[in-house]
C-alpha cells in the first residue's frame, strides 16, 4: 500500500502514474475481497480449547496446553491471545503459529502462581489470516475457566519421591542415618556390622545362627507445623512471602510424617493461635491441612507468644515434635520470646526455623568500592553476625534452631524431622 500511496503522489508530476497507481489499487482490492471472502465463508475457521488442572501449585511451573484445529482447507496464520488471570500481571500474552488445511497442533505455556486463591481464565481470542495477509478475523472462544492455587503440591509429591528413594533432592546431608529407636520391628540373623547389644540370646538358642533384635522407627508420634502469620513473615524473596514458604513446608512435611505413620497436625498464629488442626494420622487428614494452609493469611498484627505457649498447653497434651517457622531480625527481637519458647520446649521436641537473608549474604560478599559501599557491608556483615548470634544462644538454652535459605527450606526440615526419627530423639 505504501508503494501506490507514493506513485500516487508521483503523478501529480508525472501523469501516466495516475493510472498505473489506479490499476495497482484495483488489483490490490481485488485481493483484499478475496481474502475476506476465504476468511468468512465459514463459521470459523479454527477450533481451540485451553486444557490445565484444575488446581495450580504456588510458586511452581503450572503447564497450560492449548489445542488448536484448522478446519479450513487453507493454510493459516494465527495470533493467540489468551486472557490469563490478572494476578499474573501479564500484559503480553501472544502466542503466534500457523496451520496448514486441517492440521491438529498442540502448544503450551508456563504459568507461574505467587498467591493462593481463585484465579479466573477468560476468553481465548485467535486472530486469523491467509496467505494473501491482506485481512484479519478475530475469532472468540469463550473458554472461562476458574482454577484454584493451593499450597504446592508439585514440591509435596518431589520430597515424598526423594525421601522413598532414600535421599532428598537440592539438599544438604543427603546420606540416611542409621540410628537405634524404642520399637522392636522383627528377629533377624546376625550379620558382621549388627550392634552385639542387640542379640537375642533366647531365639540365638534355638536356633543354628545368631539371631539379633531389629528396632524401626517409632511410630505414631504426633508431628506439628507451627506458622508465624504476623508481620516478620511478610518479607518477600522470589516472588513469595517468607509466611508462604512456611506453607509450602508444612505441607511437604506433613504428608512425609503421615507416609511414616506418624500423626501431622497444624497451627496458625499471630496476634492470637486462629488454625489449629489436630495432629492425626486418618486417610483425610492431609486433606485437612491442604486447605487449612490454603484458607491461611499472614496479618500486620505483633505475633502472640504468649497466646501460643497457651493454645499449645491447652490442645497438645502429649509430647509432640513442633517445628515452628518465624523470623528473627535482632537478638532482641529473640530475647523477647525466648522464655515461652523455653517453656513450649519443656513439654516437646522444638525445633526454630528462621530464615537466612541470601540477597544480603550475596551483597556482604560483594567488592566493596567507595566509602558509602563500606559502611554499607558493614552493617550487613553485622546483621548476618547478629543471626549467627541467635543461632548460638538457642543452640546454649538447648533448643533446636536451623537458619535457612527460603528454597531450602522443605528440604532442610525433612532431613531434620528424618534425623530427630532415626536417631530416637523424641
Amino acid at each position: 500500500m505504501g508503494t501506490i500511496i507514493l506513485l500516487f503522489l508521483l503523478s501529480f508530476t508525472i501523469g501516466p502514474l495516475y493510472k498505473v497507481s489506479f490499476g495497482l489499487l484495483g488489483v490490490v482490492g481485488l485481493f483484499f475481497l478475496a481474502d475476506l471472502f476465504l476468511l468468512y465463508r465459514k463459521s470459523g475457521n479454527v477450533e481451540v480449547s485451553r486444557h490445565m488442572p484444575g488446581i495450580f501449585s504456588l510458586s511452581d511451573n503450572n503447564l497450560v496446553r492449548m489445542k488448536l484445529k484448522n478446519r479450513s482447507q487453507l493454510k493459516l496464520r494465527l495470533e493467540i491471545i489468551d486472557e490469563v488471570p490478572y494476578q499474573f500481571n501479564i500484559r503480553d500474552m501472544l502466542i503466534k503459529t500457523s496451520l496448514a488445511d486441517e492440521e491438529e497442533k498442540e502448544m503450551s505455556y508456563m504459568l507461574r502462581p505467587t498467591v493462593r486463591g481463585e484465579y479466573r481464565f477468560g476468553a481465548i481470542r485467535v486472530f486469523v489470516r491467509t496467505r494473501i495477509g491482506l485481512a484479519s478475523r478475530k475469532e472468540t472462544t469463550h473458554a472461562d475457566t476458574d482454577v484454584t492455587v493451593y499450597p504446592s503440591v508439585i514440591q509435596m509429591k518431589q520430597e515424598e519421591l526423594a525421601v522413598t528413594g532414600q535421599m532428598v533432592l537440592q539438599g544438604e546431608n543427603k546420606s540416611k542415618r542409621i540410628g537405634k529407636s524404642y520399637e522392636f520391628d522383627q528377629l533377624k540373623t546376625y550379620v558382621a556390622g549388627d550392634d552385639p547389644r542387640n542379640i537375642n540370646w533366647k531365639a540365638s538358642s534355638r536356633s543354628t545362627s545368631l539371631m539379633v533384635n531389629r528396632y524401626e522407627e517409632e511410630r505414631s508420634q504426633q508431628v506439628y507445623s507451627v506458622i508465624d502469620k504476623g508481620r516478620v513473615m511478610k518479607m518477600p524473596f522470589n516472588g513469595l512471602t517468607l509466611f508462604d514458604y512456611g506453607v509450602n513446608t508444612s505441607l511437604a512435611l506433613s504428608n512425609i510424617a503421615l507416609k511414616r505413620h506418624d500423626k501431622a497436625g497444624l497451627i496458625t498464629f499471630s496476634n492470637q493461635a486462629d488454625t489449629f488442626v489436630k495432629a492425626d494420622r486418618s486417610s483425610t487428614q492431609l486433606k485437612k491441612i491442604l486447605h487449612a494452609l490454603y484458607k491461611s493469611k499472614y496479618n500486620y498484627c505483633e505475633s502472640n507468644y504468649e497466646d501460643l505457649y497457651l493454645h499449645i498447653r491447652r490442645y497438645v497434651p502429649n509430647r509432640s515434635l513442633i517445628f515452628l517457622y518465624t523470623n528473627f531480625d535482632s537478638v532482641h527481637a529473640m530475647n523477647r520470646v525466648l522464655p515461652i519458647l523455653k517453656m513450649i520446649h519443656k513439654r516437646h521436641l522444638l525445633v526454630v526455623m528462621f530464615f537466612e537473608n541470601t540477597e544480603l549474604k550475596t551483597y556482604s560478599e560483594s567488592e566493596s568500592q567507595t566509602i558509602i559501599d563500606i559502611y554499607q557491608h558493614t552493617m550487613a556483615r553485622k546483621f548476618i553476625m547478629e543471626k549467627e548470634q541467635i543461632i548460638r544462644e538457642f543452640e546454649r538454652q538447648g533448643i533446636h534452631a536451623m537458619m535457612c535459605d527460603p528454597l531450602k527450606l522443605s528440604t532442610t526440615v525433612i532431613n531434620h524431622y528424618l534425623e530427630i526419627k532415626t536417631r530416637g530423639m523424641m
